[in-house]
């Protein structure tokens, strides 16, 4: 099992195919993505190879991220590898949703189990103002027909100061009848968009207040789950998540390692640097890869120190998939 000095275990792993993204997202890439470093990603077999060593310390959940997974025309692949390595028993991804209906049956196929898709807005005319994209009704139908297919969906959307009272109001509205879990993310400071976070960034605090006052009760977590604390109410089909980085205590829990489409260990989201997996992945010794994974591991810290101003190597979140 993965276990730091602080007695975390980790469980999970966020996974990286590609920091290319092909939206522009305000907080985000909002000038579109920039080719500013090398795209040699990590091929299939390297991927196996990774996964292996996880699965073997005790990683039971993979998460596919980007940039935007689905630019890889073998993701459907990448998926059936992960899916089919012994004791791994979910395979997530995160996607924005921009073919998810001609794509989603694949990837259920190939064994996905649950799905995050970004929709930040269900006005057609924001989410255009946010994302880029005039996509939302494609989105919505992707949707719709991941959870025919049986799918766990969970739907991000970032609080953003301008649109955060009308966001909750029309989600609520929503998740009457949607039986997908609403997360809303606090928006996060990166080393690109320093200036956007001081003029948007709002607490999930009062979101919280709300909830629990209209009746919403806070729900146990998985040991495999991510940060978002959880709320459920009887009236409605869908669930509330909200994930604050920014408050107290937030890193106490953490379960969840992340490695980068160039194969670098990052033991935080906001770590200072990546640290290099490739050589050892590309000779495929899983034994030496393992040994190599609980030795670094000894050097991830007890939080991010975002409150401080910390956001390290990461110059915004398409590098990591967040």
């Amino acid at each position: 099992m993965l276990e730091d000095r602080y007695g975390r275990r980790f469980h999970y792993l966020r996974l990286s195919i590609t920091d290319v993204c092909n939206f522009r997202c305000d907080y985000c890439l909002p000038d579109g993505y920039q080719c500013d470093t090398e795209r040699d990603f990590l091929q299939l077999d390297e991927i196996d190879t990774l996964v292996q060593a996880f699965a073997g310390l005790g990683t039971s959940k993979i998460r596919l991220t980007g940039g935007e997974p689905s630019l890889r025309r073998d993701l459907p692949e990448i998926i059936d590898r992960c899916a089919t390595t012994p004791g791994i028993d979910k395979i997530a991804i995160t996607t924005n949703g921009y073919r998810l209906p001609e794509m989603v049956e694949d990837w259920a196929n190939a064994g996905l189990t649950s799905l995050n898709v970004s929709m930040d807005s269900l006005d057609p005319r924001q989410f255009n103002a946010i994302t880029g994209h005039n996509k939302l009704d494609t989105i919505l139908a992707g949707l719709d027909k991941a959870l025919a297919l049986g799918l766990k969906v969970k739907v991000n959307a970032v609080l953003l100061k301008p649109y955060s009272d009308e966001q909750l109001n029309s989600f609520l509205l929503w998740l009457k009848k949607m039986p997908v879990t609403l997360r809303f993310i606090e928006l996060m400071q990166t080393g690109d968009n320093q200036a956007y976070f001081k003029t948007n960034h709002v607490s999930g605090a009062p979101v919280k207040r709300q909830l629990l006052e209209q009746g919403w009760v806070q729900v146990l977590r998985d040991k495999a789950a991510g940060p978002a604390q959880e709320f459920s109410h009887p009236d409605y089909a869908g669930r509330i998540g909200l994930i604050m980085p920014y408050s107290k205590d937030f890193c106490a829990t953490c379960n969840r390692l992340r490695v980068s489409a160039l194969g670098k260990l990052h033991l935080c989201l906001f770590a200072e640097q990546g640290l290099d997996l490739r050589p050892l992945i590309q000779t495929g010794d899983v034994p030496a890869l393992q040994q190599r994974l609980v030795a670094l591991l000894g050097h991830k810290e007890a939080s991010h120190w975002l409150d401080e101003g910390v956001t390290g190597a990461t110059r915004h979140l398409a590098m990591l998939g967040g």
